[in-house]
């Protein structure tokens, strides 16, 4: 590339001298949100152990709300930071890491739209599968349950 590369993190609060300082400046913010991922699953605090939302109750408008919240109202607190963290991260290093920064940008949106709307899928789909799979293995009867206790 014919230009300097852009020496500033989060969005121009955090400045470098040089490109070496600011790859290792970026590798200390990961190495962070890596370290507190790491001790939340080591810790597990209890209060992000339980569903904060209920399932709305009602008629047609209730049940499009669940629709609607499903990915929320099941998920255990937890998950979804360690959900949002991973995101944080995996944005970081395409971005830094990968210089996309210094692109164009309609290459930037190809690309990074592409993976974060690829992520949501993905993450939507395990959601649901797990619940189904759940299901599946730990119904409401547990005489019918086909695995025993839970692991």
């Amino acid at each position: 590339m014919a230009h300097e590369h852009k020496l500033e993190i989060f969005r121009g609060l955090w400045k470098f001298k040089s490109n070496t300082q600011k790859i290792w400046g970026v590798l200390a913010f990961l190495t962070f949100v890596t370290a507190i991922e790491v001790v939340l699953g080591i810790y597990k605090p209890d209060f992000l152990m339980h569903t904060w939302i209920n399932p709305i109750k009602g008629g047609f408008f209730a049940t499009l709300a669940n629709i609607i919240l499903s990915p929320f109202v099941f998920m255990k607190p937890l998950n979804l930071i360690f959900i949002l963290l991973t995101l944080v991260k995996a944005y970081y290093i395409t971005w830094d890491f990968m210089h996309m920064r210094d692109e164009v940008k309609a290459l930037r949106r190809m690309v990074v739209w592409t993976a974060v709307f690829l992520i949501c899928y993905l993450i939507f789909i395990l959601l649901q599968e797990g619940g189904y799979v759940y299901e599946v293995y730990f119904p409401e009867n547990t005489d019918e349950a086909l695995i025993k206790r839970d692991f």
